[in-house]
């Protein structure tokens, strides 16, 4: 078994040596504590730094057959507290994407993940125990429609006052 090699020029080091200052705020929701945001909500935001890069390597070369493989975002988000970049994205979305889309992008990860875990319990689609497939059918079609449902009333209600504590 061959010995894991650092890398010559990793995914850290290109955004440490672009420096803390190529990183820009960015806003890219209304959180749910009290603030000084737009609904009256605390902004969610941080620093984030966007590269345009080549992905390369050894591995990346055999996996390719030697094609050489287009430019990508490379997307880090650097808080402010942090010595240095905490998480990172590649991206293939178009060379004049703004900064403000690939945050809101990569950021919109938790909401697929939150709606995700919703239709399963709650909207029961891990309770499936049938055997056809229009039984199948039937079941995600409805539990689709009632989290279609819930969303539009969640975003039609007014926002829910913060808990005391």
């Amino acid at each position: 078994m061959a010995k894991y090699r650092e890398p010559a020029c990793s995914v850290k080091a290109l955004v440490v040596e672009a420096g803390r200052g190529a990183a820009r705020l960015v806003s890219w929701r209304d959180g749910s504590r009290p603030g000084k945001g737009r609904p009256g909500h605390k902004r969610m935001d941080s620093r984030f730094v966007a590269l345009r890069i080549r992905p390369a390597g050894r591995e990346i070369r055999e996996a390719t057959a030697g094609v050489e493989l287009a430019e990508s975002w490379l997307l880090a988000e650097w808080s402010a507290g942090e010595p240095g970049p905490v998480q990172f994205w590649l991206s293939d979305l178009p060379e004049n994407t703004p900064l403000t889309t690939l945050v809101r992008l990569a950021k919109l990860r938790w909401h697929i993940e939150h709606d995700y875990r919703e239709l399963k319990q709650p909207l029961g689609l891990v309770h499936f125990e049938g055997r056809s497939f229009n039984g199948w059918h039937h079941l995600v079609t409805l539990a689709s429609l009632t989290h279609a449902f819930c969303t539009l009333r969640r975003l039609a209600a007014a926002p829910k006052a913060a808990a005391s504590v």
